[in-house]
């Protein structure tokens, strides 16, 4: 590890003392978020103090900092509250509220493409979620039949 001037360590929790550069808190920083932790620890070992982001935000910039954003945006989001675009290419995160009940019907406002929130497939157009669900567990038994 590279000695550095003082002038160039940071403070990066609200509750412990430790102090460290600015490239070392942006690759710890980049390195949990490709491992997908939003809540991110003090760089000591054994520290349990989260890093706050308000104190990083001079220190770590553009993509990697938009992205720690994202990631603890969409962490304080129940699970029973988030509904994924299925297609592939797109996997877009839109937010079921509750307000309108079971949503069915959807548009990814991503991709612009319609699919069924509740089942979490492309639009069945025809056919509601019963009569979908009927077909898909015939395919289901054929595909296991030899």
């Amino acid at each position: 590890m590279e000695a550095k001037p003082t002038s160039e360590m940071r403070k990066i929790t609200a509750n412990c003392s430790h102090i460290y550069c600015s490239e070392c808190i942006t690759k710890h920083v980049a390195a949990k978020i490709q491992e997908n932790i939003s809540q991110i620890t003090c760089l000591k070992f054994n520290c349990e103090e989260t890093l706050e982001p308000y104190l990083c935000r001079d220190i770590i910039r553009g993509q990697v900092f938009d992205r720690w954003e994202n990631a603890l945006c969409e962490s304080s989001i129940l699970a029973s509250q988030k509904i994924y675009c299925p297609f592939k290419d797109c996997s877009a995160m839109l937010l079921n509220d509750g307000e309108m009940g079971v949503i069915r019907e959807t548009e990814c406002p991503n991709c612009s493409r319609l699919f069924c929130a509740k089942c979490k497939v492309p639009w069945h157009p025809d056919m509601n979620c019963s009569q979908y669900q009927e077909i898909m567990e015939g395919v289901v038994i054929e595909d296991t039949c030899i």
